[in-house]
């Protein structure tokens, strides 16, 4: 992990935090939300994963961390405070695909400018959305053949 990246992943082990987001912070311990009660907005995002483990995971293992999304910045809003309208789900279900998708698209690796949590659920805004934080940009293409996406 970079020193200024923060990690974000949607923790499925066992115990009190439960199903709840995690967030680990380079200089101080993870803190987590509950997905019922808190929206994350990550700003300067990167998508990871674990290819390798992912891959034994979707061939039946069992399941074990191999996904998350490294960021700059992160916003905590009361749930709901958040308009969602038209915002495209980013998925990750390595028993469904060992990628992370955006559509049919793989988008392993790939940068977004900014992501927000529904749920346990990750989103990109739509095109045209400033209701955010100021710092989303219009335009946006997907391109396979490098996996960047450009805002």
């Amino acid at each position: 992990m970079a020193i200024s990246s923060i990690k974000v992943r949607f923790n499925l082990s066992a115990g009190k935090n439960y199903m709840k987001w995690k967030v680990e912070y380079p200089d101080r311990k993870p803190e987590y939300y509950d997905p019922k009660e808190f929206q994350l907005v990550l700003g300067g995002c990167t998508l990871k994963n674990h290819k390798k483990t992912a891959e034994k995971i979707h061939q039946g293992a069992s399941k074990t961390v191999c996904a998350w999304v490294l960021c700059t910045t992160i916003a905590i809003y009361k749930a709901g405070s958040i308009n969602m309208d038209g915002c495209e789900q980013i998925k990750y279900n390595p028993r469904v695909r060992p990628n992370w998708m955006w559509g049919d698209t793989n988008v392993d690796g790939c940068s977004l400018p900014q992501m927000v949590s529904e749920s346990n659920r990750l989103f990109s805004p739509p095109m045209g959305n400033n209701n955010w934080d100021g710092s989303y940009i219009i335009r946006r293409f997907i391109s396979a053949k490098n996996c960047m996406i450009d805002f």
